[in-house]
């Protein structure tokens, strides 16, 4: 009887799966089946589909970036129970960069190759010019862009757009426009976590809800600026939870396709949950410090599956899986190792394994280790000369 039962489960994985092969979307209901499977053979099959589904959609080359994470600050107002980055002002640990450390930190990496800087910070109410939030951000912007034009900037979050918008009384428009002109070209796609308020309410309750994130992305996409999507993984949220984060990802997606909007998620970022050095509360409800390699890479076969049609970009974290994991879920869908940070703060202070930063040889021997080529690409998946 047991055998007939799991023959009877993995035919209708099977069927599902060929529906995804066939370029056809799922339902949550068929993404959330194959989520829920447990069995070792069942999940095999899952794992062998996403694969192929990569091959067809992205091809076989394996991308990178060379880039740069600048964190600004950890001053932050929130207090959200998975962070282990943010600071109060004058706590120990707390740092708030200046202008000049900021630009030799791009200049250093501009030496190393770097053809994107990544820029995210915490909350600091602080963190203004002439009594005003979005002046400040600018000069942040326009310091590195009038030093090096040619630099990508990937910057400030939907969270951050929001609290800029909240402190000047300015709408969400005029501060991607703004940030737009002074030379922001992408927006990191973080502070998703889990796009299910009831989540958000035990895990970030002072974090913009889940319709705020939406609206705030569809906005920067409308005025032609492009951003990648995240979730935050294997703490407190259940299966429905994360097929229904998946949903509103695509949904987004396909409204951006409809309304021709000239910008678009470009990738997809699985960020299991580190918990090492969490709050207690929410450690202690977790019940593990470091995140399910299994776990994650299902969910990484589940997401192409789910997203393949609408993302054809997938990335594993090398910071919170380590180099050995990511270069797994290679194999699970995903057809980019990310960046080489050069600088990682927010998950290594949660207590990640996977270190700070990643030289680029190391990426491409990783990439050649499971028998793929290598290609290095800007921020915005365009192939950079050889």
């Amino acid at each position: 009887m047991i055998d007939q039962t799991n023959d009877l489960k993995l035919k209708s994985v099977e069927t599902i799966i060929e529906r995804a092969c066939q370029g056809q979307d799922l339902s949550e209901a068929e993404g959330l089946i194959l989520l829920q499977q447990k069995h070792p053979e069942a999940i095999a099959t899952i794992a062998r589909a996403a694969d192929s589904l990569r091959k067809k959609q992205a091809g076989d080359t394996v991308t990178y970036v060379i880039n740069r994470n600048i964190n600004f600050t950890n001053i932050c107002e929130q207090h959200c129970n998975f962070c282990a980055f943010r600071r109060d002002a004058g706590d120990t640990g707390a740092f708030w960069l200046d202008l000049e450390q900021i630009l030799a930190k791009a200049t250093e990496a501009i030496a190393l190759g770097a053809t994107e800087i990544c820029m995210q910070g915490g909350l600091n109410p602080q963190a203004k010019l002439n009594g005003a939030s979005l002046p400040y951000y600018l000069r942040l912007v326009e310091t590195i862009k009038s030093q090096f034009p040619r630099l990508h900037l990937h910057a400030f979050s939907p969270q951050e757009v929001q609290f800029i918008a909240r402190e000047d009384e300015i709408s969400y428009e005029e501060v991607i426009i703004a940030l737009k002109q002074a030379g922001v070209e992408s927006m990191p796609g973080t502070a998703a976590e889990i796009l299910d308020d009831r989540v958000r309410k035990v895990i970030c309750p002072e974090k913009i809800n889940t319709a705020t994130w939406l609206e705030i992305v569809e906005t920067a996409h409308r005025l032609g600026v492009p951003t990648t999507s995240t979730i935050l993984c294997g703490h407190i949220e259940i299966p429905q939870q994360q097929i229904g984060h998946l949903a509103k990802l695509r949904s987004l997606q396909q409204l951006a396709i409809e309304r021709d909007y000239p910008a678009k998620i470009t990738e997809f970022i699985i960020l299991p949950f580190v918990g090492q050095e969490a709050p207690k509360p929410l450690r202690n409800r977790v019940g593990r410090d470091q995140p399910s390699l299994a776990d994650t890479l299902h969910l990484t076969a589940v997401a192409r599956l789910f997203l393949g049609n609408y993302i054809a970009n997938h990335q594993p974290s090398w910071v919170k899986l380590g180099l050995d994991g990511a270069k797994e879920a290679l194999q699970w869908g995903c057809n980019d190792l990310g960046g080489t940070l050069m600088e990682e703060h927010i998950t290594t202070m949660a207590g990640a394994r996977g270190g700070t930063s990643m030289d680029v040889e190391i990426l491409q021997q990783a990439i050649a280790s499971v028998g793929r080529p290598y290609r290095q690409r800007n921020t915005l998946y365009e192939y950079l000369p050889a």
